[in-house]
């Protein structure tokens, strides 16, 4: 019978790049910032490592479509990689093959690490990931764009809740606000700018409701970690090795497209995923439980409507929760500690554990100026595609 990932793992090193636009450096050099950062942090050496995960989204404009970039980049000692792609959640999903490999008794220690480099292309937002997505998109979406549709959200959740457009306006903004505030913290966001509500409501719209600051950039970046058996750490002496306590995907099945009882308010996989996720880590109460949290901000609206996915706040009651601070950096459940995709941007392959790498951090106090009080259980959580269609993961882990 499964018994779920809970406690299997232990993250022995993490490591991350300054995101940004990093015109100075290539994907190669990216991998290697956070690699040897997660390498000192785990005090192992490169040989003991025994296989490796890559994730990497849009691999025509990156590093290619085999595992060899990460192999030959990193000189890794003729190990297995395999690279992985799962839209947003490349990054959890290379994270998550490292910690089953190690579960399954297969490997002892094993590598994650998400690179993705945007900057390069010139496109001033996603660009065209070629003739797999692209073909999909010109064919079947050709109207489409990701501010638009999450507009289109934002509009949904607006008149099933009957939430004035100001109050909304003024709920997805406070989440710019609070995540922008957070990110002025942390030397390794690409946006470390505070604003005000004022600015965002004042800023140029791109999709009613859905203004400038509202939106997510586009950067460069990369993100690493090394994981182990909780046995293994504690003879390298890391009785405090920070635990996986759950590993969850899902995946739209294709009813919010063919069927007429999703409203278009919600993720429906969000909602599915986190319940599995909260049974696999034994968490009961998320409201009360979860210490922190890092979501898939993509669009401010998004993170919102997160909330209520995640059976934290109650239908309907995300933007009043959020207006009350109840996700502020000294609220209830501190939500975008790093300060999100919103300042770090999205290099897709990498944001995922990026986002475990602020938990990490966070849950051995070195989190600096925005470091918590005491968090027991940190909660990533990534969303790729689109409302009608989209993939969803989540991971907890925790001391």
């Amino acid at each position: 019978m499964a018994t779920g990932i809970k406690d299997k793992v232990a993250i022995i090193g993490m490591g991350c790049t300054r995101f940004g636009e990093r015109w100075d450096v290539g994907a190669e050099e990216l991998m290697v910032e956070a690699f040897e950062e997660a390498l000192a942090d785990a005090g192992i050496e490169k040989r003991q490592i025994e296989a490796a995960w890559l994730g990497t989204c849009l691999e025509e404009i990156n590093v290619g479509k085999t595992g060899m970039p990460l192999s030959t980049t990193l000189r890794l000692p003729m190990i297995p990689v395999t690279r992985v792609e799962n839209y947003c959640a490349t990054g959890t999903e290379a994270f998550r093959g490292a910690c089953y490999a190690v579960a399954s008794g297969a490997y002892d220690i094993a590598l994650a690490l998400g690179v993705e480099k945007l900057k390069d292309t010139g496109y001033g937002g996603l660009p065209n990931p070629g003739s797999g997505a692209g073909t999909l998109q010109w064919q079947w979406w050709p109207n489409l764009t990701a501010p638009g549709s999450f507009a289109q959200l934002a509009s949904a959740y607006r008149a099933k809740y009957r939430v004035g457009d100001q109050d909304l306006k003024r709920a997805i903004g406070h989440v710019s606000v609070k995540s922008h505030a957070n990110g002025a913290l942390n030397p390794k966001a690409h946006l470390r700018k505070r604003v005000s509500l004022e600015q965002v409501l004042n800023a140029p719209i791109i999709a009613h409701p859905l203004g400038l600051f509202d939106c997510c950039g586009v950067s460069d970046g990369a993100a690493c970690a090394i994981v182990t058996t909780p046995e293994i750490a504690r003879q390298m002496g890391k009785r405090d090795a920070v635990r996986v306590k759950a590993l969850q995907v899902a995946l739209s099945s294709g009813e919010e497209m063919a069927f007429n009882n999703w409203d278009g308010d919600h993720f429906v996989t969000t909602s599915h995923c986190s319940t599995k996720a909260y049974q696999e880590a034994g968490i009961d109460d998320p409201k009360t439980q979860i210490s922190m949290m890092e979501v898939h901000d993509c669009f401010s609206i998004t993170e919102l409507v997160t909330m209520e996915d995640l059976h934290i706040s109650e239908r309907g009651q995300a933007w009043h929760d959020v207006l009350d601070g109840f996700y502020d950096i000294d609220g209830k459940v501190p939500c975008q500690v790093d300060g999100g995709l919103k300042c770090f941007g999205h290099p897709i392959g990498a944001s995922g554990l990026r986002m475990l790498y602020e938990m990490y951090l966070q849950l051995h106090g070195r989190a600096g100026d925005r470091q918590l009080r005491d968090p027991h259980y940190g909660l990533t959580h990534n969303l790729g595609g689109f409302p009608f269609q989209n993939i969803c993961s989540i991971a907890i882990i925790g001391k």
